[in-house]
């Protein structure tokens, strides 16, 4: 196991991270840039309401940005998406939220591929969460879909 596997298993730093990132998110400023791609999304289940955007050009995130009302879980996992996925390749990027789906739905995942956002791997103990947990990611999902099908 990683050093970073074995520091994400300390319920403390998981906890930190999750804190971290939600009083501190991370690109949570939108743009008026035409360029970008924007996802509304909103929990019916919570007081989740964000925008995602993302610019998404030769292959590559190049900026993920979001913007909105969301739960300390949907911040945080969000702010760690834009994190881990700006500046990947689409193909990276896909793998990437493949991965986090695998770990929320207690499949095979690769700890080292999620960094912080391994942070989010006990959400499925609570199943209200989950929503809170993949609001952003499922926006990012989305917008990659989109940019895949316009070619």
């Amino acid at each position: 196991m990683s050093d970073v596997a074995n520091l994400l298993n300390d319920p403390e730093v998981l906890r930190e991270l999750i804190m971290d990132h939600y009083q501190y998110p991370h690109n949570h400023k939108l743009t008026e840039d035409s360029g970008y791609h924007s996802v509304h999304m909103a929990s019916d289940s919570c007081i989740d309401d964000i925008t995602v955007q993302s610019l998404i050009q030769d292959g590559k995130v190049k900026d993920i940005r979001f913007e909105g009302v969301a739960c300390t879980i949907s911040t945080a996992s969000t702010s760690m998406m834009t994190d881990l996925l700006k500046g990947k390749s689409v193909a990276e990027a896909e793998k990437i939220i493949q991965n986090y789906f695998n770990m929320i739905e207690e499949k095979e995942y690769d700890p080292d591929l999620l960094e912080e956002a391994v942070a989010m791997k006990n959400v499925h103990k609570q199943a209200n969460r989950i929503k809170c947990a993949t609001i952003g990611w499922k926006a990012m999902r989305e917008m990659i879909e989109d940019s895949e099908e316009s070619k």
